[in-house]
């Protein structure tokens, strides 16, 4: 298994950094690759992907969920085998460090090369980053708006 682990600090309260999180539907709008994510119910979702050309349809199962603090996951059954585990960390009011953890099992040899080339590493880091974005745009408090007459 390869595994990956990836952080990034946001200038969101954790509070709002885990529902953001916890809403597995909103995926597709900072994940590359993801296109769908459907919730099944509270444990489970259903997935479909396409990377580097290869779509997939996989479903996925909650094992621990801490609000606040942590979500984990894991594949259910045999085409797609990964874990991961995202865990936030309030940095003060208005400032959360998400760490994410994956680990998976490349399949096939374009999997195999893309893992040799660190293509995964470069695509956590390319989908938090653009969390970073998405949370921060959503999660960004409403100001006070102009001033009477200006």
């Amino acid at each position: 298994m390869s595994r990956v682990v990836e952080s990034i600090d946001v200038d969101v309260p954790v509070r709002v950094v885990y529902d953001l999180w916890a809403t597995f539907e909103d995926f597709p709008q900072f994940m590359e690759g993801v296109e769908e994510v459907r919730q099944l119910d509270d444990r489970h979702a259903h997935w479909r992907t396409k990377i580097a050309g290869l779509a997939r349809e996989f479903e996925t199962e909650i094992v621990e969920r801490v609000p606040g603090e942590r979500v984990a996951w894991r594949t259910t059954g045999e085409s797609v085998k990964h874990t991961g585990t995202v865990d936030l960390e309030p940095l003060d009011d208005a400032r959360t460090r998400v760490r994410m953890t994956m680990a998976f099992q490349p399949t096939g040899l374009a999997e195999k090369a893309a893992d040799k080339l660190g293509i995964l590493d470069r695509q956590v880091r390319g989908d938090l980053r653009r969390f970073k974005r998405f949370v921060e745009d959503r999660g960004a408090p409403a100001g006070p708006g102009p001033a009477p007459g200006g």
